[in-house]
């Protein structure tokens, strides 16, 4: 079982930013987004804190 590994945040040329996931973490059997290859995500932070918040985005979330 793989729950953690070395990602990135980077910066396209086109100006998007992306966020690489590892190939073993995402296809774990216990990885929570399963599915499609495109999921809709909630991403947060805390102001003055070090750690990013991803969750799956609910759609009654959509307002």
């Amino acid at each position: 079982m793989v729950n953690e590994g070395r990602g990135r945040l980077f910066r396209r040329k086109d100006g998007k930013y992306l966020i690489y996931v590892p190939k073993d973490l995402a296809e774990d059997s216990m990885f929570p987004f399963k599915g499609s290859s495109s999921i809709k995500v909630k991403i947060r932070f805390k102001i003055g804190g070090d750690k990013i918040f991803i969750e799956r985005w609910k759609e009654e979330e959509e307002t």
